[in-house]
């Protein structure tokens, strides 16, 4: 077991880990923050996004013993923060919720590429979701929600 503190949606927490625990587990039960899914648990379908130290990741494919110092930020931190706010507003207005499974992952990962890149090109756009499965949507609405965020 190893001891890890981090900052996770602006607040300082730790705990005790052992080898073996995921950032994933970490943040859902140990953290009680749900929102985070798992899906396929091997990184292929980004249901499990989250942006660590400033990068959109794959929770269930880091360990969180290498989360110790780091900041995250979970689909729960979008609350609290404008652009995420707008992301969430804007995914209702536009139909870019189905049934919601992926809509975690998409977000973070929409947030983690608007943070760095603004206005970012339709290439760019795609380019940050193309690790993230959706079975609901076919995906317009998800890119129709994403534009009237970057285009406003």
């Amino acid at each position: 077991m190893s001891q890890i503190s981090l900052q996770v949606n602006g607040q300082t927490v730790s705990g005790d880990v052992d080898g073996s625990t995921r950032l994933l587990d970490f943040v859902r039960d140990t953290l009680n923050l749900t929102g985070t899914k798992e899906g396929c648990a091997v990184g292929e379908c980004g249901a499990c996004t989250v942006i660590m130290n400033g990068d959109a990741v794959c929770s269930c494919l880091v360990l969180a013993a290498q989360c110790d110092n780091a900041t995250v930020t979970t689909v729960e931190g979008l609350a609290s923060d404008s652009l995420g706010q707008k992301l969430q507003t804007a995914f209702v207005e536009h139909g870019g919720v189905q049934c919601g499974f992926c809509t975690p992952g998409v977000l973070m990962s929409a947030k983690a590429l608007l943070d760095k890149t603004p206005k970012p090109s339709e290439q760019e756009l795609l380019d940050a979701l193309e690790g993230n499965i959706c079975r609901c949507t076919g995906y317009q609405p998800i890119l129709q929600s994403l534009r009237a965020v970057i285009d406003n």
